[in-house]
């Protein structure tokens, strides 16, 4: 390690430090210990109009290359299966892997409230970067992680080997958890997910957690930790933080025809579609129609139903607007009411919701687990 490394690994443990002012010391400890320039591919992919450039090392030089490795940024190693490294000019699509910011991965392993001696399952290897500083914090004999694309986990298996990291490493679906080395005093996952997997709870030690973030088909997401009772009941409060992982791939969404707009049903809204646009507004949204996508078009919403074709769509009307709704299941209505709900209720942050987990159901709650609920998909 260079004088120059050394410095720039301290310069981005500060960056997280000032992001994270409530950081326990020893995550910040872990993320200068941790070169996270073992774990950034030669190639990564950044933002370019509505898709993603790629961009290597030797065409940008390695000052500037050094400045984007050691920045609290996430880097997109893979857009639809596609290293960045492999492809030939710009893509469009989805991104399916990534170098995740490194205050986002200490934040969420702060919250797990980790301690020495506690196995930990994390879902999602991806780089490596979060399984190495995870194993800074805990112990390497400690943590079992699992990935589920074959190639990251090769490549995550020889940048953990490279810096001297020893954890369990499995390559397999993350949802189904990996029963050989349960129980575990803690599950953590580095993707989101629509509802907690029903293996992650069987493979729960007692008084175990659940670190997480809910999120789903309209990309809406909720930071939380669930706590395991002597009843077996999984429960927690939802965090401020307005921040998410990839969607875990099996709970992606499905690929779907091009969309069309049918005229439907039409009526006066009962409140602006803009309040989707607030992040606990998408949640609210994202609750009552789950299995529903949704897109801002700058002058309205459109919602499309995953499972049914049903859709809604907005235009201003007036002073107010319009919606439209076509199919068996009127998106609109179900998201109105959830939002005047919420509504009633203050229009609180994430912090006003939580959720509750059962082998039999799973639910969000507002305000209490006695208020309104909404049960999340299977």
């Amino acid at each position: 390690m260079t004088a120059a490394t050394a410095r720039l690994r301290r310069d981005l443990a500060d960056q997280v430090a000032d992001t994270r002012p409530d950081l326990a010391p020893r995550w910040r400890e872990a993320v200068a210990a941790v070169d996270r320039g073992v774990f950034i591919p030669s190639a990564v992919y950044r933002p370019s109009g509505a898709g993603w450039e790629p961009v290597s090392r030797a065409e940008v030089g390695e000052e500037e290359w050094l400045r984007m490795v050691y920045r609290d940024r996430t880097w997109v190693t893979q857009v639809d299966g596609v290293d960045a490294a492999d492809a030939r000019g710009p893509m469009t699509g989805s991104p399916t892997s990534s170098a995740t910011l490194p205050s986002l991965v200490a934040r969420t392993l702060h919250l797990a409230g980790l301690r020495g001696g506690r196995r930990v399952l994390e879902v999602g290897t991806g780089t490596g970067y979060s399984t190495a500083v995870l194993c800074h914090g805990v112990g390497a004999e400690n943590v079992v992680s699992i990935e589920y694309d074959p190639a990251c986990a090769a490549a995550a298996a020889r940048n953990l080997e490279r810096a001297g990291c020893a954890p369990t490493l499995v390559t397999g679906d993350g949802l189904q958890g990996h029963k050989e080395h349960a129980d575990y005093d803690a599950i953590i996952a580095t993707c989101s997910v629509r509802s907690i997997p029903p293996a992650w709870l069987f493979q729960l030690a007692d008084r175990g957690s659940i670190t997480t973030t809910l999120s789903g088909w309209m990309l809406a997401a909720g930071l939380i930790r669930l706590t395991l009772d002597d009843d077996g009941v999984l429960s927690g409060r939802f965090e401020s933080d307005q921040i998410t992982y990839m969607l875990a791939r099996p709970h992606e969404r499905p690929p779907h025809s091009t969309f069309f707009r049918q005229e439907g049903r039409t009526r006066p809204t009962r409140l602006d579609p803009a309040l989707t646009e607030q992040w606990a507004g998408a949640f609210v949204a994202q609750l009552a129609a789950p299995s529903a996508e949704m897109l801002s078009t700058g002058d309205g919403l459109v919602l499309w139903d995953v499972a049914t074709g049903s859709q809604a769509w907005t235009e201003p009307s007036g002073s107010g607007w319009t919606v439209h709704q076509h199919g068996p299941l009127p998106l609109w209505d179900h998201i109105e009411d959830a939002l005047l709900t919420w509504q009633q209720q203050g229009c609180p942050d994430l912090t006003g919701f939580g959720m509750t987990v059962t082998f039999e159901e799973q639910r969000v709650w507002l305000g209490t687990p006695e208020g309104p609920s909404w049960q999340l998909p299977a």
